[in-house]
């Protein structure tokens, strides 16, 4: 391939970011033409105390985080009875994110995410028993037990799912916030997926596109560090996964995933660079997965003392009940009959799906174009 020499293309002093593709950065970077730059921050808690956290906010990210912890435990218990088939990706560990992410929005903004998604319905207020009752197959459940663990939604709560193909809600989202911006309702998107999805060539289709239009969106990489199973460090040549979007001049910032305030802090900063017009941001999230990739995974590309010391140093709810109890937010009793409470909820959803009737065999031929 023939390569013009570095001073003939010297003259141009600017090309949008539009006008080329990812894969033109570093060709056009060789040649000496400015690209256009984005702020990128790495890992920090220093602005952690930026978005005063009250004693009821407190409790309710304490509480909503115990949550999805507790709701998954019982998915998980239910699957190994049998009662769950398919596949179940747990988010075990990484309930900080979600809980933190939609602390910062408004009940019109949306959010969609890929198929480690029970965490998310919960977070976005979606009914308990409806999760647990699509888990299981159930005609009361959010896809009428169609869907499964995958593929739930729910227009009220603005949850648009749920993807089972890899990356897929990448290109989804960001639709979705195109049709915001068309209508002018003052709503963002909230785009979430994991560090497998981030090589994945829609993603900077979408990132191009959203930079272009200055959509309302904050893509959310969800980095537990292992994909499916493959090291971050093994499959991607750069592991700063907040610098992906450089290329489009959309900023980026790595958070501390595994609290709760933190991730707070950062969605607050992202949720007001949108809201005053200035188009996308990425948001990289440094979080941890206690479980496998999902349920039939035995994790064995780790070693038990890696996953003990983010369980034992690292927890998002035991690091939030240790500062709330610190500053006699809440004091051990009072979380403890949270939890009770929490248990109960859960349980009741378990018993609801497990007594709710399966679709009926007629069911097959509805909601299907032939």
């Amino acid at each position: 391939m023939f390569l013009p020499q570095r001073s003939n293309l010297a003259h141009i002093k600017y090309l949008p970011k539009w006008r080329f593709p990812v894969l033109m950065a570093p060709i056009l970077t060789y040649f000496g033409v400015p690209m256009p730059k984005a702020a990128n921050t790495k890992i920090s808690n220093d602005n952690v105390t930026a978005i005063p956290a009250s004693k009821e906010l407190q409790l309710k990210l304490y509480r909503d985080m115990l949550m999805i912890r507790r709701f998954e435990e019982k998915a998980g218990q239910l699957y190994g009875m049998g009662l769950i088939g398919g596949f179940c990706h747990l988010y075990i560990g990484q309930e900080a994110v979600v809980v933190g992410m939609q602390s910062c929005i408004t009940p019109n903004d949306a959010v969609i995410t890929s198929y480690r998604d029970h965490g998310h319905m919960i977070a976005c207020g979606m009914d308990p028993k409806g999760i647990m009752a699509e888990l299981t197959g159930r005609v009361d459940g959010f896809s009428k037990g169609k869907g499964g663990s995958m593929h739930m939604f729910s227009t009220e709560k603005h949850f648009y799912g749920g993807h089972g193909i890899v990356g897929a809600q990448v290109p989804l989202g960001t639709g979705i916030a195109f049709a915001h911006k068309y209508r002018g309702n003052g709503a963002l998107s909230l785009v979430y997926f994991g560090d497998g999805s981030a090589n994945q060539g829609q993603v900077y289709e979408s990132f191009n596109m959203a930079s272009l239009w200055k959509l309302p969106v904050i893509y959310i990489i969800e980095n537990n560090e292992y994909a499916m199973g493959t090291s971050v460090k093994r499959s991607s040549s750069t592991t700063e996964l907040y610098k992906r979007g450089e290329a489009f001049g959309i900023p980026g910032k790595q958070v501390d995933g595994m609290d709760v305030l933190a991730v707070r802090a950062a969605g607050a900063e992202a949720v007001k660079h949108i809201r005053d017009g200035n188009g996308p941001f990425l948001l990289e999230m440094k979080t941890y997965r206690y479980r496998g990739h999902s349920m039939s995974d035995p994790a064995k590309y780790r070693s038990k003392e890696e996953v003990e010391e983010y369980k034992s140093h690292h927890d998002p709810i035991e690091g939030l009940k240790a500062q709330m109890m610190k500053a006699s937010v809440a004091s051990e009793d009072a979380l403890t009959a949270i939890d009770k409470e929490i248990k109960a909820i859960v349980a009741a959803a378990a018993e609801f799906a497990q007594q709710s009737p399966e679709p009926p065999e007629s069911d097959l031929w509805t909601d299907v174009t032939v």
